[in-house]
């Protein structure tokens, strides 16, 4: 039985991302949702099996802000005034319960297990979203050519219609921006940060013969071409904050050579192939940071002047947990129902009570994170060898939340599953190595 919790949750990690894998029973039903599910029952059945009554302190906490999360949409209800809202209440109201509740058994699961597993865990994920890019390089290759591979790939498995995102013309040709398996460019090119800034500086810091090393090296390169290859800018925004916030620590490392060449053979590829249509590629770039039009940055700063009326009209808690569409398509008539805006949307579903509570919550995050430095220090100290890939691992994560806050101002994947799992990751890392850091503390050497 433990092997199958083992495998389900390495497997929900995976495919945490693979938002295209889903089929349509009530509603649209992911293969995450799926793998999610079976982990959870699979977790509580062994939990009941093995009489396991104690989950551990952070999990508990999470349960506790699960619980005052719900209170607040729960008093959000009584906001609602259609039967379209209802329907999107209910759907919000699955979702939320799923994250919250993989979440609090995964930080669990994770915690009770040792260090080698959450290296596991971190690498299935990471895995995951290179298998997501991968396949969306090949989608690009494949549009190039005037194949959808969606079609040949995914349509006979789920039995849905899906293809590239295609931007617009350019000189008469299709500008196409890779979605991979995921829903969205944007979506894809926010969750690359995650492996992206976490892999830097444990990369940075590995050493010189280590067997990953090269591995490591080729893998940022590639995703550095997958999050150029979606056009981006939410997700330039977030690398852009990420590498800010590793620059507190690693501003020496910055032009060695061991970061140089796997940038420098992304830009070398990336120059290639935009020298080769200059003028092509002059067109859609400049279209992308236009300030006006359909795709101009101006559209995702308009939805900041939702604030003001849903404060009017209810301060406290909002118009109801997944209801963004909902006022939306109200006040502009309008059915793309996207907020491009996490924050615009969590103040109109949960007002000024659910924005706190959320705000409360990632700075329980952040006090975990540096909890997670702390230990790397200690152990960097007393000459601990583990020091080089725990410390290294906590500023990768804290930047990673970081990048990922910044990209969500215009964008919205914190509301997603592969969320869940990173903050999972960021949640366990404290209380999986601190036990790293007791045995170094009580080993002989570190006595003497």
């Amino acid at each position: 039985m433990r092997s199958v919790v083992r495998c389900l949750l390495l497997a929900t990690f995976f495919c945490i991302t693979f938002e295209k894998v889903f089929w349509e029973v009530a509603g649209a039903v992911e293969l995450a949702d799926l793998l999610a599910v079976m982990f959870l029952f699979a977790y509580a059945f062994e939990r009941f099996w093995w009489r396991e009554r104690r989950v551990t302190k952070t999990s508990a906490v999470v349960l506790a802000f699960a619980a005052a999360f719900l209170l607040v949409y729960l008093i959000g209800f009584f906001n609602l005034d259609t039967g379209q809202a209802l329907a999107q209440f209910g759907k919000g109201m699955f979702k939320f319960a799923v994250h919250f509740l993989f979440l609090i058994a995964a930080v669990d699961y994770i915690s009770r297990r040792p260090p080698d597993f959450y290296w596991k865990v971190l690498g299935a994920f990471v895995a995951g979203i290179v298998v997501n890019g991968i396949y969306g390089i090949l989608q690009l290759l494949a549009a190039g050519g005037g194949v959808n591979l969606d079609s040949i790939v995914l349509s006979p498995l789920t039995g849905g219609a899906s293809q590239i995102n295609i931007y617009g013309r350019a000189e008469g040709q299709s500008v196409f921006r890779v979605n991979a398996l995921t829903g969205d460019p944007n979506h894809l090119g926010i969750m690359v940060l995650v492996p992206l800034l976490v892999l830097i500086p444990i990369y940075l810091r590995m050493e010189r013969r280590h067997r990953l090393r090269l591995p490591i090296a080729l893998t940022l390169a590639f995703l550095v071409l997958v999050l150029a290859s979606t056009l981006s800018r939410s997700g330039a925004l977030g690398l852009i904050a990420g590498l800010l916030v590793l620059m507190i620590p690693y501003r020496g490392l910055v032009l060695t050579r061991r970061l140089l060449l796997p940038v420098g053979a992304a830009a070398l590829v990336l120059g290639v192939v935009i020298l080769s249509r200059l003028h092509f590629f002059e067109t859609v770039l400049a279209s992308r940071f236009q300030v006006a039009g359909a795709n101009g940055t101006s559209a995702h700063f308009g939805v900041y002047a939702f604030i003001p009326r849903v404060l009017h009209a209810h301060p406290l808690f909002g118009f109801g947990l997944n209801n963004f569409s909902v006022y939306y398509q109200l006040i502009t008539g309008k059915t793309n129902w996207g907020p491009h805006s996490f924050y615009v949307a969590l103040i109109v579903e949960s007002g000024i009570v659910g924005t706190v509570l959320f705000s409360v919550f990632l700075w329980y995050v952040f006090r975990r994170l540096h909890a997670t430095r702390a230990i790397g220090r200690a152990l960097a100290a007393l000459g601990d060898p583990e020091a080089a890939r725990i410390r290294p691992l906590a500023w990768g994560l804290t930047a990673a939340l970081v990048g990922t806050m910044a990209a969500n101002s215009f964008y919205l994947t914190m509301t997603f599953y592969y969320f869940f799992a990173f903050i999972a990751l960021a949640l366990a890392a404290p209380i999986v190595f601190s036990s790293a850091a007791s045995r170094a503390d009580s080993s002989p050497a570190s006595r003497a």
